[in-house]
């Protein structure tokens, strides 16, 4: 059975990565865009990943441009927008499609490992959150709507497991 340490991405430096560097540590996986109704949760994003990484917590973003078109810019621009508008310091990966025949390994693991409302694998929109234990297991998914903030509950219970 695969875990999260199974895959790799490339970061938004454009360096290869793999995924096997958080073995042991709580991942939070979200789809990010800049230019979305939701790209304030940038801002909750990086105050989970400030309150919670020396507890073992880990904030990955992988950019998207497959909703409305709202994450056009190169990864120059995106890490730019990132640390300007939002003090981003978690990981920020390239730009990948989370659904359909081109979506990043990655994300149709996760997907099928925990599906969204209906029961379907599809992600619905941006700033689709996915909780990852330590062991490397999706514990859960959160939608678009579900605000960083509303997750500091699941995450300590994850951070205290183990």
């Amino acid at each position: 059975m695969p875990t999260l340490q199974d895959f790799s991405a490339t970061t938004l430096s454009g360096a290869p990565a793999t995924l096997d560097e958080y073995a042991g540590k709580v991942v939070l996986v979200v789809n990010t865009a800049s230019q979305c109704g939701f790209t304030p949760q940038y801002d909750g994003l990086e105050r989970l990943w400030q309150d919670y990484r020396d507890d073992g917590l880990v904030v990955l973003g992988f950019p998207c441009n497959q909703f409305g078109g709202q994450e056009p810019g190169s990864a120059d621009e995106i890490g730019e927008f990132c640390r300007v508008n939002h003090g981003v310091t978690f990981p920020l990966f390239d730009k990948v499609d989370v659904n359909g025949d081109d979506a990043h390994p990655l994300f149709q693991w996760l997907t099928s490992e925990a599906r969204g409302a209906l029961g379907t694998k599809k992600i619905k929109w941006n700033f689709t959150k996915f909780l990852v234990g330590r062991d490397g297991a999706v514990i859960d998914r959160f939608g678009s709507n579900t605000a960083p903030e509303k997750l500091r509950g699941p995450i300590e219970k994850a951070l205290r497991q183990g």
